[in-house]
């Protein structure tokens, strides 16, 4: 077995923000439980939009008329985010020695099914897993290479990572970006199930704390340059892109409880069908979910639930017409 740590399972960030960055005051709203026996819903229930935190985002959420992908014409809900999120500290990502320990860094995923925490071991022993030609450190200081300055930030995140930057740890301060990207989505209000799924590989949706959901992260070109594209803990990172986004699901955006035990809500797709966590209360996950992870209830209508943040995704396709 490695040396280096590697998190058995999905970080959960809603129970314990103050590890994930976060703190400890942050809202936390409770649905109420109406229901009745005799209660039922239709399967495409949209989002509700009251559930959203409003420091998350950039303005008020408003309605307009969209036309969907499969030619419905309909309304949207127009949403912009502020470009970090309500409920949490961004980051950290690099540990900056390799004898920092877990708490000096974030998280990494490869997709490979395992989660690992990214402290200064596993900087130290990361040739272990991806070979021989990967020293992400110093030897003489044990100091870990970090992309610390716009300039290499930039040089790191492109595709075709600078050659200077290779065998980096690469992070992105969100001040070089005005401390955000602020970004729209227009989410129907009503969803408007596909008769065949599309694919779910670009941006996925928005969260309740007002980050985006992308889709996943690229670590095939990240790994090729012997780079590591550090996370923290909410499964969240910086490009200059999109600014802090979300590639991993561990928690941070379930603001909601859901009282009857279900898994909790994070976010809503741009289909406009929720997504919730991967794991009810009891810490059991569905296993009777489609090939989009999805399935319906008598409460929620048809929804989503998150795979695992080792796995590198959110859901595995779009069951809903998405907004041109």
């Amino acid at each position: 077995m490695n040396t280096f740590s590697l998190i058995s399972g999905t970080v959960v960030c809603s129970t314990l923000l103050v590890a994930c960055g976060g703190s400890d005051s942050s809202n936390t709203s409770l649905t109420e439980d109406t229901s009745t026996e005799s209660d039922t819903v239709s399967t495409d229930v949209g989002p509700d939009i009251s559930l959203f935190l409003s420091d998350g985002l950039a303005e008020e959420i408003s309605t307009e008329d969209c036309t969907l992908s499969d030619g419905t014409n309909t309304t949207c809900y127009r949403i912009t985010v502020a470009g970090v999120p309500a409920n949490t500290d961004i980051g950290p990502f690099c540990p900056r020695y390799i004898t920092d320990d877990e708490t000096a860094g974030g998280i990494w995923f490869d997709g490979s099914g395992e989660l690992y925490s990214l402290s200064g071991e596993f900087i130290e022993n990361i040739s272990d897993i991806y070979g021989d030609d990967w020293l992400l450190y110093d030897p003489a200081t044990g100091e870990v290479n970090v992309t610390d300055t716009q300039t290499a930030c930039e040089a790191a995140a492109r595709p075709n990572v600078d050659e200077a930057y290779q065998n980096h740890c690469v992070e992105c301060d969100i001040a070089y970006y005005n401390g955000g990207v602020s970004q729209t989505f227009l989410i129907p209000t009503t969803p408007s199930r596909l008769a065949n799924p599309d694919s779910a590989q670009n941006n996925i949706g928005v969260t309740l704390n007002g980050v985006l959901l992308a889709g996943p992260a690229p670590v095939d070109a990240i790994l090729s340059a012997n780079t590591i594209a550090a996370f923290d803990d909410c499964g969240g990172h910086v490009n200059p892109a999109d600014g802090y986004h979300y590639h991993a699901a561990t928690g941070c955006s379930e603001v909601v409880t859901e009282v009857d035990g279900h898994a909790n809500l994070m976010g809503y797709a741009l289909d406009g069908y929720g997504i919730y966590g991967m794991l009810d209360a009891a810490g059991e996950e569905s296993y009777d979910l489609d090939e989009c992870r999805g399935h319906e209830d008598d409460t929620r209508g048809y929804h989503y639930h998150t795979a695992s943040a080792a796995e590198n995704m959110f859901i595995g396709c779009f069951s809903g017409a998405q907004a041109n």
